[in-house]
């Protein structure tokens, strides 16, 4: 018998926000919760934001470089706005900082602030967000 068997990503610690920005692709945007656990499910997913690598944190502290409040939610709604498009690896520009975030996964892979992004070279990005 030849069954599907989904096998969870390894940092199952925490609900991944990914989850919603995949289910509109699997029922084509036909389907839409209005009410009941599948929508209430569908908000907490999207409350918790985009998140950070471990690397991309490394990064952060290493670099100094901290994100107000204010910054995530520009930071999540570019994400936001690269997922409605399609992409999938996206380069966004939040003030003086430059951040590879894998779309799909809702992740920062790494971050740059002004003085690395100097004669740097982005590879494997599909779109660029000024946020």
């Amino acid at each position: 018998m030849a069954d599907n068997i989904y096998i969870p990503p390894k940092n199952i610690h925490a609900p991944s926000p990914a989850a919603p920005a995949r289910s509109p692709a699997r029922n084509n945007g036909a389907e839409k919760a209005t009410s009941g656990f599948g929508s209430v499910l569908e908000q907490q997913l999207r409350g918790g934001g985009v998140t950070f690598s471990k690397h991309a944190t490394a990064r952060m502290q290493s670099r100094g470089i901290e994100l107000s409040p204010a910054s995530i939610g520009r930071l999540n709604q570019a994400v936001s706005q690269a997922q409605a498009k399609g992409c999938r690896d996206s380069l966004v520009l939040l003030d003086n900082n430059a951040m590879v975030v894998s779309v799909k996964d809702n992740t920062v892979v790494t971050v740059a602030d002004k003085e690395q992004l100097k004669g740097n070279i982005f590879t494997n990005i599909d779109s660029a967000i000024i946020a």
